[in-house]
């Protein structure tokens, strides 16, 4: 068993949680396109137990709806 107390690390294959929080985004900007872009990538981070750099990527290479 890995140390550090699991997270959403453990459910899957390396790159899961951050594709798992990809979608989570896009679900929550179509439910609600005015929302700050910054605080749901902070909270994808926290939910999805993501590091600083996949929070990073996210903040830079998430698209926008519809794009």
């Amino acid at each position: 068993m890995a140390e550090g107390g699991g997270g959403a690390r453990d459910l899957g294959p390396h790159g899961e949680a951050l594709r798992r929080a990809m979608r989570w985004l896009d679900e929550r900007a179509r439910e609600d396109p005015a929302h700050e872009r910054g605080k749901l990538v902070s909270e994808a981070a926290a939910r999805f137990d993501l590091s600083p750099l996949e929070e990073e990527f996210l903040a830079t290479n998430w698209g926008r709806p519809g794009s």
